[in-house]
């Protein structure tokens, strides 16, 4: 063999030795992609990918609340009702009322001997948007019972006992058309000297398609608040 022929054979060698490596190391290449690759590539015309919903879901917008301030209570649509007296201090809410405020006067403190106590509520706020409000007498009643109804299930019970019939009438509160229904609720509360509590709800139009809402549950052995109520409802001011 010459060694022309010598150096050929050993450059062909060489060659093929390169191309071997170059297969050897892209088939590597190929199978371990194909072993660490966590999602598969899609084929053409394939369904598309599902897309993931996120595992924290946006948080639902809590409802306006109404407070007091100074001697008022300020509605969520800034309609304002001034408090009893002084001595009543700011309360929760819960009389289902639509951005309203609430305050309270602790008449029995410690009833039970323990830490119990019993008093009057009055709330102001907007009508519970569940309910719809059409400003005729009708309406404005029906309005009125309704809200009454929540009021009452929501202090009490939706089962208390009613002593007697409701009592209703037609008030104007500047200008504003509205209806007021007064009730007894019977209280029967283990070492409580109260039998009863009159609620009494005031429903007024607004004059834009809505209506506020004043709440009293005055403890029967305390009827002096309740004329002072009806004298804080005809003091009403409307923001609109």
């Amino acid at each position: 063999m010459s060694r022309n022929t010598q150096r050929l054979v050993g450059v062909l060698s060489l060659i093929v030795v390169a191309v071997l490596t170059t297969v050897l190391s892209v088939t590597w290449m190929w199978n371990k992609a194909d072993a660490i690759s966590p999602v598969a590539v899609p084929a053409p015309n394939s369904t598309p990918l599902e897309t993931v919903s996120p595992s924290v879901k946006p948080t639902v917008t809590p409802p306006p609340e109404g407070k007091v301030v100074g001697s008022q209570i300020i509605a969520s649509n800034n309609d304002t009702m001034a408090l009893m007296s002084s001595a009543w201090t700011d309360n929760g809410e819960n009389s289902g009322l639509y951005g309203g405020g609430a305050t309270w006067l602790t008449v029995h403190d410690r009833y039970d001997g323990k830490k119990a106590t019993w008093g009057n509520y009055v709330a102001f706020g907007g009508l519970n948007k569940q309910f719809p409000f059409v400003n005729t007498p009708a309406g404005r009643k029906d309005a009125t019972i309704k809200a009454a109804s929540l009021a009452i299930g929501k202090l009490y019970d939706p089962n208390v006992k009613l002593l007697g019939k409701a009592t209703h009438r037609a008030i104007t509160v500047d200008g504003h058309a509205g209806h007021e229904l007064t009730v007894k609720v019977e209280v029967k509360v283990p070492k409580l000297k109260e039998t009863y509590s009159t609620v009494m709800v005031a429903v007024i139009d607004r004059g834009d398609g809505t209506a506020d809402v004043a709440i009293a549950d005055i403890a029967g052995s305390t009827p002096q608040w309740l004329p002072v109520w009806r004298t804080r409802v005809a003091q009403i001011q409307f923001s609109n």
